[in-house]
């Protein structure tokens, strides 16, 4: 690694407003097509025979388990491969899933789309970040993550609006008379969802790589080997397959303990918290073909598959890479990982439950809601994240990253007195008013998080770094916000509103966090370097 001239313009190029677009259109993708299903489940089931729990593997442990896989090493072939290429060709392949659950005439089918839709979505972020940080002066990076919150806001909105829309449309227009060709209302609402990411694709592949680290005057030498980098971290994070990569590399005996140990811990962890919540909330079994299983053990089992990932791949970064060790055991790297972890459990639990308290408790229609909140809550997300970027860069350039983390902080800190206010609603009118206000300050902590976190990586980590913080936001974001929330609520006689109030009592932890960041931020962006050259970069 060289280093090259510190960019000194703070004017973004028409290639980086070129390249904002794009990246922030295969965002808006990424989540149509991973939420679209949530909409569209009833209908499925109804049509296919579909029980609850197989929807809800379909939803959240099928895609959550091979996203939390697959982002590893295609993290690390963003790091080192051409990566408008690759987010061209895991779009198409992405999109060609999607449009595939058209086809389903059961679940398998089902399954297997939703395993490709996981699979290619997980280089998505990723590879954006990584292009939009060498596409923009350091100085615009929050523009750049307000631009991809626009995209993930547009996405979510539209999947409910799209989905519901085009669903009842075919549906309709086959009970006027018109021809189905074979197809139900979903099965349109796939393909229709599938269809743009192909020419989006063509786009990207077509958009210039950016040169690696130029923004930050740290130019990276190219990659001899990145396919065969990225097979080695999927084998050396795959439990079981792990044991022979740690083989491979000799280590030595404190690493076979950690690694035993830490298994024996996550082990212990998950059946510990599968009495518990078993104790708490009992379920009937999941009935599969036969074939049953307790709710709480799948839960937890796969959140000890992604915990035991994680340990495997600070483990091999540690055997196989140690600057990039080095660098990913930074204190506030790790404590920032954490928080938006836990921060978006709050928010996945949010986005679960608010259409369903609508139905319950308000008598909207699913396309009332797919309409109403959907489009509401892509509004404000876009509006959001069009206020967070600038106002992140500006609070940057006034007080350096302490005003980011100020900003994270403030509204992370107001944000559950808010959620308590609108979720105590009574009436629609006022649930909108109140979620409104409330979604507009937590939609400002997102683009401001990703350019802090992403500041304590260097270039040619940027992608293997985002993707463990993906790792653990889809465990405990993904995870457990939903599932979390869902217990609470049959505590509560189905009262969904009361869970969500109850869980913003995790909301002081992520403050705490962030007060720690913001007391040590500065100190551990300035050892990365040094923290890099100790494991051996040569800079």
């Amino acid at each position: 690694m060289s280093e090259g001239a510190q960019p000194s313009e703070n004017r973004i190029s028409r290639y980086g407003w070129h390249a904002i677009v794009l990246m922030s259109s295969a965002q808006m993708m990424s989540l149509l097509d991973r939420q679209i299903l949530s909409i569209l489940a009833n209908d499925i089931r109804a049509d296919l025979g579909i029980g609850d729990a197989e929807m809800g593997l379909l939803y959240g442990t099928v895609f959550a388990l091979f996203y939390a896989l697959f982002s590893l090493p295609l993290g690390r072939l963003v790091d080192g491969w051409v990566r408008t290429r690759l987010l061209a060709i895991c779009l198409a392949g992405w999109s060609f899933f999607a449009g595939l659950s058209a086809f389903a005439q059961g679940f398998t089918l089902l399954a297997i789309s939703r395993l490709g839709v996981g699979i290619g979505e997980a280089t998505t972020q990723p590879a954006a970040n990584s292009i939009l940080f060498d596409s923009l002066p350091k100085s615009r990076r929050g523009i750049a993550m307000g631009g991809l919150g626009v995209g993930l806001a547009l996405g979510l909105g539209l999947s409910m609006a799209l989905g519901g829309v085009a669903a009842q449309w075919w549906d309709a227009r086959v009970a006027a008379g018109g021809s189905s060709f074979g197809f139900a209302g979903w099965q349109f609402a796939f393909l229709v969802a599938a269809a743009p990411g192909f020419p989006l694709a063509w786009l990207i592949w077509r958009l210039r790589e950016p040169v690696r680290g130029s923004m930050d005057g740290i130019v990276t030498r190219p990659d001899p080997a990145p396919f065969k980098a990225s097979a080695g971290v999927l084998g050396a994070v795959t439990p079981g397959a792990n044991w022979m990569n740690l083989w491979r590399h000799d280590a030595g005996a404190r690493q076979w303990t950690i690694n035993l140990v830490g298994l024996a811990v996550i082990l212990g962890f998950t059946v510990l918290m599968v009495d518990l919540t078993s104790g708490f909330s009992p379920r009937p079994p999941l009935d599969f073909h036969g074939f049953t299983l307790n709710p709480h053990v799948l839960q937890w089992g796969v959140f000890g598959f992604g915990a035991f990932v994680v340990l495997n791949l600070f483990q091999n970064f540690r055997l196989t890479d140690r600057p990039t060790f080095n660098v990913a055991i930074n204190p506030s790297l790790l404590l920032l990982m954490v928080m938006g972890g836990l921060q978006t459990a709050i928010n996945y639990g949010v986005m679960f439950a608010s259409p369903q308290i609508l139905i319950r408790q308000f008598g909207l229609s699913m396309a009332d809601v797919g309409l109403q909140f959907g489009l509401l809550s892509a509004l404000l997300a876009t509006i959001g994240a069009l206020v967070a970027g600038p106002l992140a860069d500006w609070l940057g350039h006034k007080m350096g990253n302490r005003g980011m983390i100020v900003l994270v902080l403030l509204s992370l800190g107001i944000s559950p007195f808010f959620g308590v206010w609108t979720f105590s609603s009574e009436t629609l009118s006022d649930f909108y008013l109140r979620y409104s206000i409330y979604s507009l300050i937590l939609t400002l902590w997102l683009p401001p998080t990703y350019a802090l976190l992403l500041g304590l990586a260097l270039p040619r980590m940027r992608g293997i770094v985002f993707s463990a913080y993906l790792v653990i936001m889809t465990l405990l974001g993904q995870g457990l916000g939903p599932y979390v929330v869902g217990m609470l609520s049959d505590q509560n006689g189905g009262d969904l509103a009361a869970a969500l109030i109850t869980l913003n009592w995790v909301c002081p932890f992520i403050v705490g966090l962030l007060v720690v960041v913001l007391g040590r931020y500065a100190r551990d962006e300035a050892s990365m370097l040094d923290r890099a050259r100790a494991g051996g970069e040569d800079i």
